[in-house]
């Protein structure tokens, strides 16, 4: 009898919780058989049991029903998300990706002291508000970006005082999009998005700068190689000291990687 009753809670256990008529089976039959060969007493202990029973059934069952529900909406979030990222250096995107704009890198005059330390990727096609033509001196100044690269060896030396381009990207079914310096591949569970070296101002120069990953095969404007300087980038090298040799290395120039993940 005892094999025959494991076998009707295993039954209800597979149905839906809310069906009362089968809790209601299964305990008439618990009191019919039950009645004769037990007391009042256990017949009343073994049907608060099974209540008991039956609502940690229904509970766990909401549980994973509630689990289902946050797992498909968080897989729907994934399936809608995306980032959106400047590459430096480039007019152009990947092919997994979309181009939003291709334009030029803004940025201001090397030598300002009151210059914003980070660059713009500025359109191809600029709109314009209220204005007034001509400089009177009491405004916030934007000059093109330029490649400083005469001391790298290789292809990189030729791009010295070339004006320097720019894309903005958007990556589907990404979340989070990030630039790790010193490195050439993305941590495991990242995907790449591109890899470069890390550029920023001289470090002499009076105006402030940002450390920016300029992509490793860099283009170029069209026409624009000529020393009319503006926002300019130079290689960044590792100096030893507060930063640790090995493993870093003294002068040696620092690469970067930009990588994304869901």
């Amino acid at each position: 009898m005892e094999f025959q009753i494991f076998l009707m809670v295993i039954a209800v256990v597979s149905v839906e919780t809310n069906n009362e008529s089968c809790k209601e089976m299964l305990q008439g039959y618990l009191t019919g058989q039950l009645s004769s060969a037990l007391g009042a007493y256990q017949v009343e202990a073994l049907r608060r049991e099974f209540e008991s029973f039956s609502n940690d059934v229904k509970k766990t069952l909401k549980e994973v029903k509630e689990k289902q529900v946050a797992d498909t909406q968080l897989s729907q979030e994934k399936r809608n998300s995306s980032i959106v990222y400047t590459r430096w250096g480039k007019d152009s995107c990947p092919s997994n990706a979309e181009q939003v704009l291709s334009g030029y890198v803004g940025g201001s005059w090397y030598l300002h002291t009151g210059a914003a330390v980070n660059p713009l990727c500025l359109p191809k096609n600029p709109e314009w508000g209220i204005y007034n033509d001509g400089t009177d001196g009491s405004k916030a100044y934007i000059y093109g970006g330029e490649y400083q690269t005469n001391s790298v060896p290789s292809y990189m030396k030729t791009l010295h005082q070339h004006d320097v381009p720019c894309a903005v990207i958007l990556v589907r079914k990404r979340s989070i999009v990030q630039m790790f310096p010193a490195r050439k591949t993305c941590y495991v569970g990242w995907e790449l998005e591109y890899n470069g070296y890390l550029m920023a101002g001289y470090h002499g120069y009076k105006a402030g700068s940002t450390y920016t990953c300029v992509d490793e095969h860099p283009d170029t404007v069209p026409g624009g190689q000529a020393d009319t300087n503006g926002y300019l980038y130079y290689p960044v090298e590792a100096r030893c000291g507060a930063l640790k040799c090995p493993p870093y290395v003294e002068g040696r120039e620092i690469v970067c990687v930009v990588c994304s993940k869901e």
